[in-house]
């Protein structure tokens, strides 16, 4: 015989209506009773009838999550967006939620798998997993008063939208810091996107640290097209830089590779420092420096603040800062032993 509601309430001695309102996660219900009762539900494999609780409430108990545009290989590998899928769709289970993925190669096409996603009623509401400056999804979403909460900081209507992210800017600032308090003072900025707002984030924080510490800062080194690659060796020569700060883990260890084909040894003659803190940074040697931007929180409180707005909680205009840490490998040469030893 299948568990019902009515099983269920009498194990957990509470009323029907009360695991009726666990089931929808409804805000009355007190964390430790939720707790209590979906822990005697995973015990008796209790299976809430989705179906019927949704045809009833014209939902579709589905949260969408859209990653950017994957039009080249850097973003197609980059490990960020299955961990934080990965996160959004554990703590959406907590929630009796599922998760459908909307991608694309190109903004246009994925507005309209936005669209039908929306329109089809396939999900309540989506987490943007990305910023972008030329996105039109956000401007989409608001109009047509569609429930979402973004992972990043938005370009704009920062009161309308529910947003979580790391302090960017502390993040470039920190790092370039940790090279400086090494004794380097002729570092480098590179990027492979100069259209997400983390890039002008972390940019910012580079320059800033720079600054502070009465030391010239440079133009970021952009790599967006091929023939970019072509004058890293002559940039680093005349700028005479000892270290280089990365956008992130994946196009760090496309950096050192670079630099090891024109005989750049990383990190003897050029340190490097990334953010993400991801699988890349111990993939290969040497292990990466990296800072740990807490992809896990990032998806969770995502995940969390969308559920409060389909809960028709107030939301609107939140930001939410996910802390991060350093975390220290083999990429980054202190020149302070090294002029102590010779």
């Amino acid at each position: 015989m299948s568990i019902t509601v009515k099983d269920v309430a009498k194990k957990a001695g509470v009323a029907t209506s009360t695991v009726s309102r666990v089931v929808n996660n409804h805000p009355s219900i007190s964390e430790d009773t939720k707790k209590k009762v979906r822990k005697v539900m995973a015990d008796m494999g209790y299976v809430p009838n989705l179906a019927a609780r949704n045809l009833g409430k014209q939902i579709s108990s589905a949260i969408g999550v859209i990653l950017p545009p994957l039009d080249s290989k850097e973003r197609l590998g980059n490990p960020f967006y299955l961990e934080t899928i990965e996160a959004i769709n554990e703590e959406a289970r907590h929630h009796q939620m599922t998760v459908a993925v909307a991608s694309a190669r190109d903004f246009d096409t994925l507005l309209k798998n936005v669209e039908r996603m929306h329109l089809q009623k396939q999900v309540d509401g989506f987490i943007l997993v990305y910023s972008d400056e030329k996105d039109p999804i956000i401007d989409y979403l608001i109009e047509k008063e569609v429930p979402f909460t973004l992972i990043g900081h938005p370009y704009s209507n920062e009161d309308k939208i529910v947003f979580v992210d790391n302090d960017n800017q502390l993040l470039g600032k920190q790092a370039t810091e940790h090279l400086i308090a090494q004794g380097h003072t002729h570092i480098l900025f590179a990027t492979n996107t100069t259209h997400e707002n983390l890039y002008f984030e972390r940019f910012f924080g580079y320059q800033k640290a720079m600054m502070l510490a009465n030391l010239p800062f440079y133009p970021a080194l952009t790599f967006e097209k091929a023939e970019d690659y072509v004058t890293f060796e002559e940039i680093i020569k005349e700028s005479q830089a000892t270290a280089i700060v990365v956008i992130d883990d994946l196009f760090a260890v496309r950096i050192i590779q670079l630099a090891e084909m024109v005989g750049i040894k990383v990190p003897d003659d050029l340190s490097v420092i990334s953010f993400n803190n991801s699988i890349f940074a111990t993939l290969t040697h040497p292990y990466l420096t990296s800072i740990d931007i807490n992809v896990l929180s990032l998806g969770k409180i995502a995940t969390e603040r969308l559920m409060a707005q389909l809960n028709q909680e107030d939301s609107n205009g939140v930001q939410l800062v996910v802390p991060h840490k350093l975390i220290k490998r083999e990429t980054v040469l202190n020149l302070h032993h090294v002029e102590q030893s010779e």
